[in-house]
């Protein structure tokens, strides 16, 4: 069953634009992993400083063995001390 991933960031004002360097590798990266449909990023209308990743995986065990690639966790951690708090996931399924 196909899943969509939804990531909710807030970045730190002046760290936009190095936060969509590191998403657009996690990106480049994602797209080798198994199961990955398709992704992309949006930006709030009404806030320039929080973003949504939208991902869409063949199965949540393809979404979890990316989420635990050590490729993905080194890039994570770039990206953490350029954000307002955690992040958000969540993953939903079709019905």
């Amino acid at each position: 069953m196909t899943i969509r991933v939804l990531i909710e960031r807030e970045v730190e004002p002046g760290q936009e634009v190095r936060l969509q360097q590191v998403l657009t590798q996690s990106r480049i990266k994602a797209m080798k992993a198994k199961g990955y449909i398709s992704g992309e990023t949006l930006r709030a209308f009404d806030n320039p400083n929080r973003f949504l990743v939208i991902s869409n995986w063949s199965s949540a065990d393809d979404w979890k063995a990316w989420e635990k690639d050590p490729e993905r966790a080194k890039l994570h951690n770039e990206m953490a001390p350029l954000l307002i708090g955690k992040e958000k996931c969540t993953i939903y399924t079709h019905f």
